[in-house]
């Protein structure tokens, strides 16, 4: 088989490298953005292949909400005291 000409390798020039660096640039969002979806879809799927999880899920924030609230002192969150810490934070 002959080779063409046209297969020959240029020198790269400015506007090439540019676009090179664009394209990989292009590309690298595209992986980022498979990756966001991919979770995405992981995250729906488990959620509706168990309904347990999406429970969980829920207290965990809820609970995470709490101790966010606990630790920075957030007004608008204030933790719940059950009626046994609230004996030992009053007696102390």
């Amino acid at each position: 088989m002959a080779e063409s000409s046209s297969t020959a390798e240029l020198p790269p020039s400015s506007d090439m490298l540019e676009m090179n660096k664009d394209l990989e640039r292009m590309i690298e969002n595209v992986e980022n953005m498979t990756v966001q979806l991919t979770c995405m879809v992981y995250g729906m799927v488990t959620l509706r292949t168990s309904p347990a999880v999406e429970a969980s899920m829920r207290e965990l924030r809820e609970a995470f909400q709490r101790c966010r609230a606990a630790v920075c002192g957030d007004p608008n969150l204030e933790p719940e005291l059950d009626s046994a810490e609230l004996s030992a934070t009053t007696l102390g």
